[in-house]
């Protein structure tokens, strides 16, 4: 079985038909790249698989994670997958973070939301996660304190807290510069191989 199988999905917004007929599949520890102009509804599709959808979307097709449809799936259902099952990594690291928050609290809420744990034990694991995705810095810090390539890496480390099956990387590397960009590509890379996951 396979652990993503997108099957005739198609989605229209408020009556604009978007999405026409997606067909995907991918295994664990593989990784699929969608490629299109801008525009062409790439991240659409993303959010399609994560049920991240605005009102007025009208969805028809199978998305199956692991043997769920997403799409006849309840929201709260949802929820507990997001995080859990499935994680994304999100287009724009800075409106992706919470300003208020140091980056180490922002990790270890994503811990403590699905997990009984406690504040130190999810702190404690935030620390190792934002080492294991290359961050040098304090978890006392804050975002705007971070560089592009930095802010990018927490956002990694939020969506990977829990070891999720499928890991969406939404342009992962818009905005940063060619060197950081490569990197951030050979650290989704090495987790897709450290972790069995679909990226």
């Amino acid at each position: 079985m396979s652990l993503l199988a997108i099957k005739g999905l198609s989605l229209a917004i408020n009556g604009t038909q978007l999405l026409h007929d997606i067909d995907l599949t991918m295994q664990a520890g593989e990784i699929v790249a969608i490629t299109g102009e801008s525009g062409s509804c790439k991240s659409m599709t993303a959010l399609s698989v994560m049920g991240l959808l605005p009102q007025g979307s009208v969805t028809a097709g199978a998305v199956t994670l692991d043997g769920t449809d997403f799409l006849q799936t309840t929201e709260p259902d949802l929820c507990t997958m997001r995080g859990n099952t499935m994680g994304m990594v999100f287009q724009e690291p800075m409106t992706a973070l919470n300003p208020v928050q140091t980056i180490g609290a922002q990790v270890a809420e994503a811990i403590l939301i699905h997990e009984q744990t406690t504040k130190i034990e999810a702190h404690k694991r935030a620390a190792a996660l934002l080492e294991r995705v290359g961050l040098k810095v304090a978890p006392t810090r804050y975002p705007h304190e971070l560089s592009g390539g930095q802010r990018q890496r927490v956002v990694i480390a939020m969506a990977i807290a829990l070891r999720p099956k499928l890991l969406i990387a939404d342009e992962p590397t818009t905005a940063l510069d060619v060197t950081t960009q490569a990197r951030i590509l050979d650290l989704l890379r090495d987790l897709v191989r450290e972790f069995d996951m679909g990226l």
